[in-house]
């Protein structure tokens, strides 16, 4: 499995001030990834704006994905903000209201209380949350990162050429879209609109998934996503 920080992120460099670019560019690295990595194809899975990301790889670089799974998303320009008039629900007003002071200034103990309380309206209203749980998570990042600073740059990154619904119906990259019921960022229907918008993409439903993986929904959701990849492994011929 690989798994790596985006721009931006993480231990990846910080220079969006000095050299902005836009949220499609991190869809070319990953397939920077895999090159560096010497991996042909790969199986690749998105959340939220991963999500996006595997969508573009999906319509650029099909030859690359031996099968693609979202997760927590929306189809391309249908998002929060997209160009794309689908008349799709938006985000959660409480939502909205916490991302307004996304780059706020925060000391660092100030900065984990605020992701906690994010974590918790993203982990929407039907599972249990545990904020300590939450809470390790991100001490884990602070610490892989170096760093307490919140990294909006993504939230600020250009947008355009993201309103590429209309191509995803010639996809024939095996796809799994998986819905999250009760997600507050990409609320129901936008999963199954996604699915009925790629020609092979198949839709399974994590009872009670929000916008956040809670330790509860591993095992439903890997489960989810192995079945799939075994079966398209299974498959192959060459």
């Amino acid at each position: 499995m690989v798994r790596y920080d985006h721009r931006d992120t993480g231990r990846s460099t910080r220079a969006f001030a000095e050299h902005p670019y836009p949220l499609r560019d991190l869809a070319e690295d990953a397939v920077a990834v895999l090159d560096a990595l010497g991996l042909d194809r790969a199986h690749v899975v998105g959340m939220s704006m991963g999500g996006t990301l595997v969508q573009l790889l999906l319509l650029d670089h099909p030859g690359r994905l031996l099968s693609a799974t979202v997760l927590a998303t929306s189809a391309l320009g249908a998002g929060p903000g997209g160009p794309g008039d689908t008349g799709l629900p938006g985000p959660d007003p409480r939502l909205l209201e916490l991302w307004q002071h996304l780059a706020d200034p925060r000391d660092p103990d100030e900065e984990i209380e605020w992701r906690v309380e994010h974590w918790r309206v993203l982990n929407g209203d039907v599972l249990p949350f545990d904020p300590e749980e939450f809470r390790r998570l991100e001490e884990r990042v602070v610490a892989h990162s170096g760093t307490a600073e919140n990294p909006a740059a993504h939230a600020l990154a250009d947008q355009s050429g993201l309103d590429r619904a209309g191509e995803l119906s010639g996809v024939t990259v095996p796809v799994l879209v998986v819905e999250a019921p009760d997600d507050p960022v990409n609320p129901p229907p936008h999963a199954r609109h996604l699915a009925a918008s790629v020609g092979s993409a198949r839709l399974v439903t994590v009872p009670g998934l929000g916008h956040a993986l809670p330790h509860s929904v591993l095992g439903p959701l890997a489960d989810a996503v192995l079945e799939r990849t075994a079966a398209v492994d299974g498959g192959r011929t060459g």
